[in-house]
This record gives structure tokens, C-alpha cells and sequence, in this order.
């Protein structure tokens, strides 16, 4: 099991003619993923890697079925090919692109309000990694070859500390159910707690892992989901120990601007939730196997008594 995609999703790729767009839609096709379509405006009619190209979202949707996309579409532009996804009737849509205007962000989700809650597209991104079900699909960027099918669900805001996590699982034999990218942005599309929600409803998955940084209130607000209703397992680990207040570390979102923001204050948090942080980026598959144990160990005397 997985969420939000398996080896049956039909993707569409925005921005599919672009350099950066073939060469990722080429990954993922090498992957497994089943790529069905591309829409670049004014290239429509066009062939890509034996993809057909259409001029609009809705005309890819409706002659392919496609249920999801990938926008790979430059910052000015990004924000339109994220609401023209939503109006097509796109259920999951993952923006890779970086550096989209704050303004243009919250322009989209305001748009994005307009739908009701069961009608509501979900946006990861922007400036994210993507999201992989391994061994099932690959909607991103991600190199997938360190991924190891499993059920151990991840959701981070860095990419980099996202892949960091899995390659140290697969060291340990320990694979994944899904990993989303979520972004590094300050106004992105869903949070830790839209994810958590969905992997605590997933029977593939058995524990979660959420990788944090500092800024913004995302981790604070997963804390409390954690706390009030997950029952399984969660761990976690937050980058910035080292950052000083008011500079912005690596992603737009990566500054500390209020009170529970750092993160030593993010990891009091998660910790008095009931959510085991790891202590150093070197030890999270470490923390993952040791927390696995427990849970393992837990139900076990459990079933006993």
C-alpha cells in the first residue's frame, strides 16, 4: 500500500518540453512511472519520449485520464499551471519548481479554497522533491534507487535530508511505504499534518518519519496531530540547530522569526507529543530501527496479555 500515488496513477508532466522537464519525465519513465502525457501551451500536438503533448490541462485530463501532475513550469508561470491542474480536475499535483513569488502562492491557495474539501486538489510544493511510492512510482525528483519498498512512511520539507533518511533506512533493511516532499517554502500546499493524517489511515504503513527545519509552524501543528490521534509510531528530526535567529538557512521558509520556531524549541515540542527525535542527521535510520523495535516489541506483549 501507499498514498497519494501507486503503479496505476497516470501523470501528466507541465512543462514537459523544457530541458529540466524531459530529462525528469525520462527518469521517471525509467523508474516505472506511467507518464501518460505532457502540456506545454503552443507545443500541442507534439510527441516527447512517445508522449503526446497537449496545449491545456483539461485536454491532457480528458483524452488520458491522468489523476496527477508534475510542474516543472519557470516561476512566473508556475502558479497559473498549478490552478489550470486544479480547474482539469487533477486530484494530486507535486511542484518541483523553485523560487515562485510568496504573493503568487497564496493567490493559489486561495484559489484552491474555492473547491470543497472532498473536491480539493492536493499540492505538495512548491520548491520539493517530489513524492515516490517505491518500486510503484516515482512523481519527482528524487534519485530512486536509494528508496527500498517498505512501510515506513516519510514526509519532509528538505529533499535532501528526505533521500539522507531513506538511504540510511535501506542500509538497516527498513524500506519505505511513500516519501513526500513537501517543500521548503514558507506558503506551500499542505503541511506535516495533511501527510500524517493520510499515513495514519494507510495499512502499508507502520510508522512515520517527518523531517523538519526550522521556521514556520508546520512541525508544531503535526505535533499536536500526533499527539491527539496517531497511534502509530512517529520520529522525527529537525535541521538548524546551528542557525542564528533572523537569517534565512538554505529554503525560503528556513528563518526563525517567532517564538517555537528554532529548532531546539521544534524538538521540545515533537518530544512532549510522544514523537521520538533523532539527535543528529547521522542517526535517523538508527532512531527508525530502534523505534521499530519497541512498536514491534509493544504489540507483541500486547497480543499476549
Amino acid at each position: 500500500m501507499a498514498i497519494l500515488i501507486d503503479a496505476h496513477t497516470r501523470v501528466v508532466v507541465q512543462g514537459i518540453t523544457g530541458r529540466i522537464g524531459r530529462f525528469h519525465t525520462e527518469e521517471m519513465i525509467d523508474y516505472g512511472t506511467n507518464v501518460v502525457a505532457g502540456v506545454t501551451p503552443g507545443k500541442g500536438g507534439e510527441q516527447v519520449l512517445d508522449r503526446p503533448v497537449f496545449n491545456t490541462m483539461k485536454d491532457a485530463v480528458a483524452e488520458t485520464g491522468a489523476t496527477t501532475s508534475i510542474v516543472f513550469v519557470p516561476p512566473p508561470f508556475a502558479a497559473d499551471s498549478i490552478m489550470e491542474a486544479a480547474d482539469a480536475g487533477i486530484r494530486f499535483c507535486v511542484c518541483i519548481t523553485d523560487g515562485i513569488p510568496m504573493q503568487d502562492m497564496m493567490r493559489v491557495k486561495r484559489y484552491m479554497r474555492r473547491y470543497r474539501a472532498h473536491q480539493r486538489m492536493t499540492l505538495t510544493g512548491p520548491n520539493c522533491a517530489g513524492t515516490i511510492s517505491p518500486g510503484q512510482s516515482l512523481v519527482g525528483i528524487m534519485p530512486g534507487h536509494i528508496y527500498l519498498p517498505g512501510r515506513v512512511g516519510v514526509i519532509g520539507r528538505s529533499g535532501t535530508l528526505g533521500y539522507e533518511a531513506a538511504s540510511q533506512m535501506k542500509a538497516l533493511g527498513i524500506g519505505v511505504s511513500t516519501s513526500v516532499g513537501i517543500g521548503g517554502d514558507p506558503v506551500n500546499g499542505s503541511s506535516f499534518r495533511d501527510h500524517l493524517e493520510l499515513f495514519e489511515a494507510d495499512p502499508g504503513t507502520d510508522a512515520v518519519v517527518m523531517v523538519g527545519e526550522i521556521g514556520g509552524p508546520q512541525e508544531a501543528e503535526g505535533a499536536h496531530y500526533v499527539r491527539d490521534h496517531m497511534t502509530k509510531p512517529v520520529i522525527a528530526y529537525i535541521a538548524g540547530l546551528s542557525a542564528p535567529k533572523g537569517r534565512k538557512m538554505g529554503h525560503a521558509g528556513a528563518i526563525v522569526s517567532a517564538v517555537g520556531e528554532s529548532a531546539q524549541e521544534k524538538a521540545e515540542i515533537l518530544a512532549a507529543a510522544g514523537i521520538t527525535v533523532a539527535p543528529d542527521p547521522s542517526c535517523i535510520g538508527e532512531t527508525v530501527a530502534h523505534v521499530l523495535s519497541e512498536h514491534t516489541a509493544d504489540l507483541v506483549e500486547d497480543r499476549r496479555g
